[in-house]
């Protein structure tokens, strides 16, 4: 028999062994059985931690959700603001018949002021109504503006207490306290009444709410928003707060140089708007016979009410451009 032929054959009978140990060498060794039971463990433990942790997700989704829901009804419900909550915005201890009580005596001596300087009695109840109805809105309205500038000057300092106090290893309710003692008034007095309201059994979150009611300023709201977020989240407060205060201090930055830009455009509308006034004062006091046909014929009358009415609306339309709110 031919030598090469035999190898040839022995050849392939190896190579066809090969072949054949490694496709049934799993299968009679047990390994492909081990391989299939590895994975069917495996597979649902992998399954459900994935499913566990997007479970965990969309919890917090829903739970920032919730919260970002309940200070959107917050901001909703401080728009209508009722007399009480306007006087405690203003950081007076009124009570509704205290503020009638001024109402009707800024009326009374308004109306009184009116009379003896024009003689007429229409001009008299014009001056009640503008006493009775403008003048103590006007006073809640400049009270609660100053009180709110005092609040955001003095509210990135207070950030800046919480968020080295806890740096440093104090709790957040002791850095509250802190600040209810040595903070600069409004700071101060606000949250010590975040503390009280905690002692109380209020939650910081809903207590932080609270000052967002007391404050409607968009300091307040985001201050609540990190607590509430961080609350039912977690994370690191320290360095969220430490964040808030610097975007405070942008902000303020901001609007003081919008203040400054838009200051000439302000000194102008003043100018603007005061000049018609100051011009028929002058006419009066030099020529009081010329300027009198105003108010003295009914022709004068129509033609100083449409100006008084276009006046108005010019200078409503001059404050609209020159504030920018931010």
């Amino acid at each position: 028999m031919d030598l090469g032929l035999i190898a040839a054959v022995i050849l392939a009978a190896i190579s066809a062994g090969g072949v054949a140990y490694a496709l049934f060498y799993p299968s009679l060794s047990g390994q492909a059985r081990v391989e299939r039971r590895l994975k069917e463990f495996a597979t649902p433990v992998i399954t459900r931690s994935a499913a566990e942790r997007e479970a965990q997700n969309r919890a917090k989704r829903g739970q920032v959700a919730q919260s970002l829901k309940d200070i959107e009804n917050r901001e909703k419900a401080r728009n209508k603001a009722t007399l009480e909550v306007r006087i405690q915005q203003a950081g007076l201890s009124w009570s509704r018949r205290q503020y009638f009580i001024f109402a009707a005596v800024t009326g009374l001596v308004c109306g009184l002021l009116a009379l003896v300087a024009s003689g007429k009695g229409v001009l008299g109840v014009v001056g009640l109504f503008v006493g009775l109805f403008g003048v103590p809105s006007f006073f809640l309205s400049q009270r609660r503006k100053k009180r709110l500038k005092r609040f955001s000057n003095e509210f990135p300092n207070a950030i800046d207490v919480i968020v080295r106090g806890i740096k440093s290893g104090l709790p957040l309710n002791d850095c509250l306290r802190i600040i209810a003692n040595e903070a600069q008034e409004p700071v101060k007095t606000e949250f010590r009444l975040i503390v009280e309201a905690q002692a109380l059994g209020l939650a910081l979150s809903d207590a932080a709410a609270k000052l967002f009611e007391r404050m409607p300023c968009p300091e307040a709201n985001f201050f609540g928003i990190v607590l509430a977020i961080q609350q039912k989240t977690g994370g690191n407060l320290a360095e969220t707060l430490a964040n808030l205060s610097r975007v405070i201090r942008e902000r303020r930055k901001m609007r003081d140089k919008i203040a400054a830009v838009s200051m000439e455009a302000k000194a102008s509308a003043a100018i603007i708007g005061s000049l018609p006034v100051v011009v028929a004062l002058l006419v009066y006091v030099t020529s009081p016979r010329y300027i009198e046909q105003l108010w003295l014929t009914s022709t004068g009358q129509v033609a100083l009410l449409g100006a008084a009415v276009w006046m108005t609306i010019g200078i409503l339309v001059m404050k609209k451009m020159i504030n920018f709110d931010i």
